[in-house]
């Protein structure tokens, strides 16, 4: 159909004539409600938008010389981050002498990966910034998570009872 043709056809329907490819041969043109056709456009961009979920980085900071308890509980603090689908940083802050010894910080870094590594990938290994010790966990989605099998052999065996050498003798059982 010719140009002229089309813009007829066009006003008659009282529609826009939109070219769809102009680099086709010969170049294809649709008719439609031009407005109608970008608010609809602009209604899905904006459903999209909010439905696209938005990843923060979190930020957690531990010491070299922290409790097993004060790292348990930010471990856990981490954990509710990574689970909420979000990126953790996480910092070792050094002190004075600590500066000394960044493999102390280091440590601390790799058991925090280990113990996450069934939630958490590292993004960025452990590198230095000025007194801070720096890495970044980043959540694996739930549906690629592999649970690690618990190995039996690693529990410690349960201790006996006091109280059972003294069922052999007998006594126990006289008294």
């Amino acid at each position: 159909m010719e140009t002229r043709q089309a813009l007829e056809l066009a006003r008659e329907k009282e529609l826009d004539l939109v070219l769809v490819g102009p680099t086709a041969s010969p170049p294809v043109a649709k008719l439609l409600d031009y407005g109608k056709w970008r608010y609809e456009q602009q209604q899905a961009e904006k459903e999209a938008r909010k439905k696209a979920k938005r990843q923060e980085m979190k930020s957690i900071k531990f010491r070299v010389k922290i409790d097993e308890h004060d790292y348990q509980t930010k471990l856990g603090h981490v954990r509710r981050f990574l689970e909420a689908g979000h990126k953790v940083k996480v910092t070792i802050m050094f002190r004075g002498r600590e500066m000394a010894h960044p493999e102390l910080g280091k440590k601390i870094l790799d058991r925090v990966a280990e113990d996450l590594a069934e939630i958490a990938v590292v993004e960025m290994k452990p590198l230095m910034a000025g007194r801070d010790m720096n890495m970044v966990l980043a959540p694996i989605p739930p549906e690629k998570r592999v649970k690690k099998p618990e190995k039996a052999e690693d529990a410690p065996e349960p201790k006996k009872a006091e109280a059972a050498p003294e069922a052999e003798t007998g006594e126990a059982a006289e008294a």
